[in-house]
């Protein structure tokens, strides 16, 4: 599968996370949970800063230093992607699925100043931070390229 086939998906990806924030945004008030499953609620949430809320109260410059930051890794996957072309896919796969989720948050972050999170785990009083669709998109794919890094025979080979 050559680059253009792997940004093509990371375009799906993206599209269905914008779609899924739209269909957030539209169905659910901010911060009421509807509990889905006993771990899982749709909780929507407004996240102004990076991971965690990091830098969330910092005053809005920080919605361009973290679009700067998504659009400058963007340039580099894209740019990684054509590198290795077909020749590794699973790697491709990983470098697509982060591209998708920094492509999802920075349309959220130039356009509303504020990325949507809806999607909410928890378990006995234990709350992790309500996330989306780009995020689960990143998480995967960031796994797969360290998984490829560290259990890779070429990683190794010195």
């Amino acid at each position: 599968m050559g680059y253009r086939l792997w940004l093509l998906l990371a375009v799906a990806i993206a599209a269905l996370d914008q779609a899924s924030k739209a269909w957030a945004q539209a169905a659910l008030r901010p911060y009421e949970s509807v509990e889905l499953l006993p771990v899982l609620s749709l909780t929507l949430g407004y996240n102004p800063g990076a991971a965690f809320s990091l830098l969330g109260d910092a005053g809005g410059w920080q919605r361009w230093l973290l679009a700067g930051i998504a659009a400058a890794v963007g340039v580099y996957l894209i740019y990684w992607l054509r590198r290795i072309g077909a020749s590794q896919p699973w790697l491709a796969l990983g470098l697509a699925l982060i591209l998708a989720g920094a492509l999802g948050n920075l349309v959220d972050r130039l356009y509303l100043g504020y990325v949507v999170d809806f999607i909410h785990l928890h378990y006995a009083g234990f709350h992790w931070p309500i996330f989306n669709v780009a995020d689960i998109a990143i998480t995967l794919g960031a796994g797969l390229v360290i998984a490829l890094l560290v259990f890779s025979k070429s990683a190794t080979e010195h």
